[in-house]
Order: C-alpha cells, then sequence, then structure tokens
C-alpha cells in the first residue's frame, strides 16, 4: 500500500487518541452524540466548577471563551482534514497563520504519542 506523503494530518484522530488513554468510550461517545455543543460546555463548565463550590474566582472565562473555542477549533482541523493546507484553508487562514496559530496553541504536541 503507497502511503501519501503530502497527507501530514491522517491518523491524528481526537476520538482514537482519548479512546486510546482509556478517556472515552463507545457508549459515552454515543451519549455525547446526542448532546448539543452548548450543553456540552456548559455540562464541562458546570462539572468544573462542582470541585470549587461553583467558583471559578480568577478565571474570566468570558475573555477565555475565545481561546478555548479556537483551540478545539484547531484540533478538530487538524482532526479532520488531510494535511495541514486543507486544514488551514478549512479554518479560512492562509498557511503561515495557521502554522503561527499551531505554534501558539501547542497542537501538534497534543496529537504526539506518549
Amino acid at each position: 500500500m503507497k502511503v501519501d506523503k503530502r497527507s501530514t494530518t491522517s491518523n491524528k484522530s481526537i476520538i482514537k487518541k482519548l479512546t486510546h488513554e482509556g478517556v472515552v468510550s463507545d457508549p459515552l461517545l454515543v451519549l455525547i452524540n446526542n448532546l448539543t455543543l452548548e450543553d456540552l460546555i456548559a455540562i464541562k463548565l458546570e462539572l468544573s466548577c462542582c470541585h470549587v463550590n461553583n467558583r471559578l474566582y480568577g478565571l474570566d472565562i468570558w475573555k477565555k471563551s475565545g481561546y478555548i473555542i479556537k483551540e478545539a477549533l484547531l484540533k478538530f482541523a487538524i482532526s479532520t482534514t488531510q494535511s495541514k493546507k486543507d486544514a488551514a484553508r478549512f479554518l479560512g487562514l492562509n498557511y503561515l497563520q495557521f502554522k503561527q496559530q499551531l505554534k501558539q496553541y501547542d497542537i501538534e504536541t497534543y496529537f504526539k504519542e506518549n
């Protein structure tokens, strides 16, 4: 089988990574699939708050939400496209901007095998 050397993002799946780490399972993925993205984010925030008595002092969640969303979009683009150039086009960035964002959000290390 011939491997396409241009495929720089293949085999980078968030679901495969988290399944391999034992963080998610097929039944959990089915349940997550039934939730809206907004509900999933709200649930994650609620779970994070319950350990600190529903107080996230010092975390300006409103201002940091852009950072959180952009990091998630970068991970998604990498996991669903065939190359970094495709991921950049998907996000509406030129390749230089995309590479800068990958570095800023440290996305490359996220997908590295331990």
